[in-house]
C-alpha cells in the first residue's frame, strides 16, 4: 500500500507542476473518498494544500467527520456554508419556472441535490482560483463506472486520483493513512438528502461493483443493474458530443 499512496502522491506532484500550479484543493464532506484524497494532498503539497467544508442546511461545526478528517491530516481547512446560497438560487428558479411554464414536482428532488453539488463545484473553483491550486476529485472506479456523479457537479475536477480504485482498495489505503474509524465506517452518502445513502440510490452495494468491476461472477440482476447504469451514464464520462465539422456541398 505504500508504493501506491507515493505512486500517487508523485503523480499529484508532477500534475499540478506541470499544470503551472502551486497545489491542490479538496471538498470534504466527512466521507471515505474525500478523506483518502485529503490526506494524498497534504502529502503531496504540505503547505500548499485546502480542505474545504460546504455544508447544506447544517453548521460547519455540525460536520463532525469532515472536521476530524482534516484535523487528523493535519490538513488547512476552510468552512463555507452554503446553505442561504443553495435555498435563494433554488427559489428564484422554481419561482421563475413557475411564472412562465411549469414546475414538475416529482423531480425537485433530483434537480435540488444536483444543484447543490454544482454549488460546491464551483466554490472549489472559485477558491482554486484564489490559491491558483488545481481541484482534486474524489471519485473511484464503481461510481465513474455507474456514472454515480453529478455531471459538472462532483463529477468535475482537475485531477482525479482515486479513478481506478474500487471500494475496496479505497477502504484499505484510508486504513494505512490513518483515516478515522468513523469516516472509514461511515454508510457512503452524497448527503444529497436528509436519510440518502449512495448504495439505496445505486440500488446495488459497492461490495458487488467491485466484484463485477474484478470480472467475478455476481447475481445476474445486480449485473443487469450495473450494465444499465453504465450505459445510461455513458454521456457523463465524455466530453458533450459535437455533431461532424459541416462540410458545404456534402
Amino acid at each position: 500500500m505504500r508504493e501506491h499512496v507515493d505512486y500517487l502522491v508523485e503523480w499529484l506532484e508532477k500534475k499540478v507542476k506541470d499544470a503551472g500550479a502551486k497545489g491542490a484543493v479538496v471538498g470534504v464532506s466527512g466521507g471515505l473518498d474525500s478523506a483518502v484524497v485529503a490526506n494524498l494532498i497534504k502529502r503531496a503539497f504540505p503547505d500548499n494544500s485546502l480542505g474545504v467544508i460546504m455544508p447544506i442546511d447544517q453548521e460547519v461545526s455540525n460536520q463532525e467527520e469532515a472536521v476530524e478528517t482534516v484535523e487528523k491530516a493535519e490538513l488547512f481547512y476552510i468552512g463555507v456554508p452554503l446553505t442561504d446560497s443553495y435555498h435563494t438560487t433554488f427559489r428564484e428558479i422554481k419561482e421563475n419556472v413557475e411564472k412562465h411554464g411549469e414546475w414538475v414536482e416529482d423531480n425537485e428532488q433530483l434537480g435540488g441535490a444536483n444543484l447543490k453539488a454544482r454549488l460546491r463545484m464551483s466554490t472549489l473553483y472559485a477558491m482554486a482560483a484564489n490559491y491558483n491550486y488545481l481541484v482534486i476529485g474524489t471519485g473511484n472506479a464503481p461510481e465513474t463506472y455507474t456514472g454515480y456523479f453529478t455531471k459538472f457537479g462532483d463529477g468535475a475536477a482537475d485531477l482525479e486520483p482515486l479513478a481506478h480504485l474500487t471500494k475496496e482498495e479505497v477502504r484499505d489505503m484510508a486504513r494505512y493513512l490513518e483515516v478515522p474509524n468513523s469516516v472509514i465506517e461511515r454508510p457512503p452518502s452524497a448527503e444529497l438528502w436528509e436519510g440518502q445513502t449512495d448504495e439505496d440510490e445505486l440500488g446495488v452495494s459497492y461490495d458487488t461493483i467491485d466484484a463485477y468491476l474484478r470480472g467475478e461472477t455476481i447475481d445476474e440482476k445486480d449485473k443487469q443493474i450495473i450494465e444499465e447504469l453504465h450505459k445510461k451514464s455513458e454521456h457523463k464520462r465524455h466530453t458533450p458530443a459535437t455533431p461532424p465539422k459541416f462540410e458545404k456541398g456534402e
